[in-house]
C-alpha cells in the first residue's frame, strides 16, 4: 500500500474531499433564488402586483423581464433562467370583468431541483392571485371579509415536516451522495488491489506467500484497507453528526456499526466482481458502472418501488442502499434497531456471498492471464 500513491488517493483523499465538497455545496440546506423571468404582456396595476409577489418569494430570483414568450424560452434554452411566468394581455381587464384570464408558467424540469422550486413558486403566486381576484370580485358584490375568507380558503392547513422540519436538502442528500462516493471508492480500490496481482503476474507469488490459501491471501490484503476505510467512515459520520449537527434521533453506535458493515460489504462486492471477471479493465468498468448507477437506482431521489422491476432489483445488490435505509430509520426517524434488522443482515450476507467465489479467484491467480 505504501508503494503506490493510488492507495492514498483512493482511500483517503477522495472520500474525505468529497465529504467536505458535498457538505459545502449543500450547506444552505435548501437552494434559494432560482433564476427566473416574467413575461408581462399586460403592464397593468394588477400585473405589477403579481410581479412584486414573484419578487417577494425567497425561492425565486426574478432576474429578467422578457417581452415575449419566445424570448423567455430562448433564455431557458441558454441556461440563463430555469422558468418563466406569463401574464397575458388584458389580464386586469378580463379578471375584473369575470372573463377568467389564464396565467401560464413554465419550468425547466431538466434540472430537477431548480425546476421544481420554480414550479412551486409560480404555482404559489398563481393560486394566491386567483384567490385575490375572487376576493376582490366578491367584495365588489357586497360580501363581507369574513364571508369571503370562508369561501376562498374554507380550510386552514398546518404543515409539519417530520424529522427534517427545516426542509434541508443537505440533511437528506449530503449523507447519501457522500457515502455513495465512499462505497464506490471502496469497491474500486478492492478491485484494483486484487486484479493488479493478476495483471502484473505476481498472483502466484501472492498465493505462495499465503501458503496456497486464497482466503488468507485475500484477508491479509484487504484487512489493512478495512481498518483505514473504517477510520475514514467513522470520520465522515463525525462530520455529519458532530460538525454539521445533522439530526440523530437514534443511536450513534448503530450508525457506526452500519458504516463498518458497509465497508466490509463494499469490499465484498469488489471481491465478487474480481472473482467473476479477473481482468483489471473489465472489472474496473463493471464496478464503476455499478457504483455510478447506484446513485440512481438505490432510491435517493426516486422510490425503488416505482422503478421497473428489472431495474429495481439492482438496488438490492448495492451496499449503499442498506446504509441509506438504516440512516433514514436510525438517524432521521429514530425508530430503533428492530426496523432495520434486515438491512444489517443484508450487509453481512453480501461479503459471505463473495466468499463463495474464492475458488474461482484462486484458479485465476494460479494461472494469471491478462488481456489488455
Amino acid at each position: 500500500m505504501g508503494s503506490r500513491k493510488m492507495y492514498i488517493f483512493g482511500m483517503l483523499v477522495v472520500p474525505v474531499f468529497m465529504a467536505f465538497f458535498f457538505l459545502d455545496l449543500l450547506s444552505p440546506g435548501l437552494p434559494n433564488r432560482v433564476p427566473t423571468a416574467v413575461v408581462d404582456l399586460d403592464h397593468s396595476t394588477m400585473s405589477r402586483t403579481v410581479t412584486r409577489s414573484l419578487e417577494a418569494l425567497q425561492v425565486l430570483d426574478l432576474s429578467e423581464r422578457c417581452e415575449s414568450y419566445d424570448q423567455a424560452l430562448e433564455r431557458v434554452r441558454q441556461g440563463k433562467i430555469f422558468g418563466f411566468f406569463v401574464i397575458p394581455a388584458d389580464f386586469e381587464k378580463n379578471a375584473l370583468s369575470g372573463n377568467e384570464p389564464t396565467l401560464e408558467y413554465y419550468s425547466n424540469m431538466t434540472y430537477f431541483v431548480p425546476g421544481t422550486l420554480a414550479f412551486k413558486g409560480f404555482k404559489t403566486v398563481a393560486v394566491a392571485t386567483s384567490g385575490g381576484v375572487v376576493q376582490q370580485t366578491l367584495v365588489s358584490l357586497g360580501a363581507t371579509p369574513g364571508q369571503v375568507a370562508a369561501l376562498v380558503q374554507p380550510l386552514s392547513l398546518d404543515v409539519y415536516g417530520l424529522n427534517n422540519p427545516w426542509m434541508s436538502y443537505s440533511i437528506y442528500l449530503c449523507p447519501s451522495f457522500t457515502m455513495a462516493t465512499f462505497v464506490l471508492m471502496i469497491m474500486l480500490m478492492t478491485v484494483f488491489s486484487i486484479t493488479i496481482e493478476i495483471k502484473e503476474g505476481t498472483s502466484p507469488q501472492w498465493l505462495a506467500t499465503s501458503h496456497g490459501s486464497i482466503l488468507v491471501a485475500v484477508a491479509s490484503k484487504l484487512l489493512p484497507q478495512t481498518v483505514i476505510f473504517a477510520a475514514v467512515g467513522i470520520f465522515i459520520q463525525w462530520l455529519f453528526f458532530g460538525l454539521s449537527h445533522f439530526p440523530l434521533n437514534g443511536s450513534l453506535g448503530w450508525m457506526i456499526v452500519a458504516t463498518l458493515l458497509t465497508v466490509v460489504a463494499s469490499q465484498g462486492v469488489g471481491l465478487f466482481v474480481s472473482s467473476v471477471v479477473p481482468n483489471p479493465r473489465l472489472a474496473f468498468s463493471l464496478t464503476a458502472l455499478f457504483g455510478i448507477l447506484s446513485f440512481s437506482f438505490t432510491g435517493f431521489s426516486f422510490p425503488v418501488e416505482s422503478m421497473y422491476g428489472w431495474l429495481g432489483i439492482f438496488s438490492y445488490l448495492a451496499p449503499i442502499r442498506y446504509w441509506f435505509l438504516i440512516y433514514i430509520n436510525e438517524a432521521l426517524n429514530g425508530v430503533g434497531l428492530y426496523y432495520s434488522r434486515y438491512y444489517f443482515v443484508a450487509l453481512i450476507v453480501l461479503p459471505l456471498v463473495a466468499c463463495t467465489l474464492l475458488r474461482r479467484l484462486r484458479s485465476a491467480c494460479l494461472k494469471p492471464v491478462y488481456v489488455p
